[in-house]
C-alpha cells in the first residue's frame, strides 16, 4: 500500500515570526504521526529557521522551485546543493502558479525534476488542466503532455521517488474543489500512462496527489478514492489546526 504524503505549499506566505509560529504549532499537533509522510515548503527566505524547527522531527523540510543547473549566473534561482545545504528533502516543480506567471514549461519541468533527483531529493511534480482545456474536453491530452514531457528520458529506476500532484488550476484559490470522483478519475488516467511509460508495477507505485482546495472538510472522501494518495495543499497549509486535520484525516485510507 502506498503511503499517504500531505504537503503544504506555503506560497509567498509568512513572515520568519509567522513561520517559526507555524511551524513549531505543526510539531506540536503532528509529532505522533509516522503513517503519512507530511512536509512544508516555505519560501526559500524561511527555510533555514524552519528547518531548524522541524530537524528530527517527523515534519520534512521541501522548497517551492529547484534551478536544474548546479550554480551560475541565474538571478533569482536556487540550486538543488544550495537547497540541500539547508536539509531540504523536498522540491515542488511545475507548480501551474509557476506555469502560468512564470512561463514555466513541459521540458524546465523536466529539467528541474532530474537535477532534483540527481541530488537525492524527491520532486513533487506538479501536472493539471485550466478551466479553458476542462471545457474544451483536452483534460486527458494535457495531462497526457504534462506526464510524458515532464517524465523524459527519467528511468524506472528512478521514477518510483517522484510524487506526481493532479492540480486542476480552476480549483486552486478559487475554493471550488473537483469532486473525489472526478480526480479519481484523472489520477487513474495518469496511473494508466505510468504504465505505458514503464509498466503496471511501477505505474502502481508511484504516488499521485490532489491539488486544489483541499481543505479538512473534503480530504477523507478524496483520500477514499483507490488512485489518491495524498494532498498539495494551499490555502488550508497556512493554519495549524486546517493543517493537522487534512493530515490527521488523510490516515483514514481505504485498505
Amino acid at each position: 500500500m502506498r503511503k499517504p504524503i500531505i504537503a503544504g505549499n506555503w506560497k509567498m506566505h509568512k513572515t520568519i515570526g509567522e513561520a517559526l509560529e507555524l511551524a513549531n504549532g505543526l510539531k506540536r499537533e503532528l509529532c505522533d504521526i509516522e503513517v503519512v509522510d507530511i512536509v512544508v515548503c516555505p519560501g526559500f527566505t524561511l527555510l533555514e529557521e524552519v528547518g531548524e524547527v522541524i530537524l528530527e522531527s517527523n515534519i520534512k523540510l521541501g522548497a517551492q522551485n529547484a534551478h536544474w543547473e548546479i550554480q551560475g549566473a541565474f538571478t533569482g534561482e536556487v540550486s538543488v546543493q544550495q537547497l540541500k545545504d539547508l536539509e531540504v528533502k523536498y522540491a515542488i516543480i511545475g507548480h501551474s502558479e509557476r506555469r502560468q506567471f512564470f512561463g514555466e514549461t513541459n521540458e524546465a519541468v523536466n529539467k528541474r525534476v532530474k537535477a532534483v533527483l540527481k541530488a537525492g531529493l524527491i520532486p513533487i511534480m506538479c501536472v493539471g488542466e485550466n478551466l479553458a482545456e476542462r471545457e474544451s474536453n483536452k483534460i486527458f491530452k494535457v495531462i497526457e503532455e504534462h506526464v510524458r514531457c515532464g517524465l523524459k528520458e527519467i528511468e524506472k529506476e528512478e521514477v518510483y521517488k517522484v510524487v506526481i500532484a493532479y492540480e486542476p488550476v480552476w480549483a486552486i484559490g478559487t475554493g471550488k474543489t473537483a469532486t473525489p470522483q472526478q480526480a479519481q478519475e484523472v489520477h487513474n488516467f495518469i496511473r494508466s500512462q505510468l504504465s505505458k511509460l514503464y509498466d503496471d508495477n511501477t505505474a502502481q507505485t508511484v504516488r499521485i496527489q490532489y491539488g486544489g482546495s483541499v481543505k479538512p472538510d473534503n480530504i477523507v472522501d478524496l483520500m477514499s478514492e483507490k488512485d489518491i494518495d495524498g494532498a498539495l495543499v494551499g490555502g488550508a497549509s497556512l493554519d495549524v489546526k486546517s493543517f493537522a486535520a487534512i493530515v490527521k484525516g488523510s490516515i483514514f485510507k481505504k485498505g
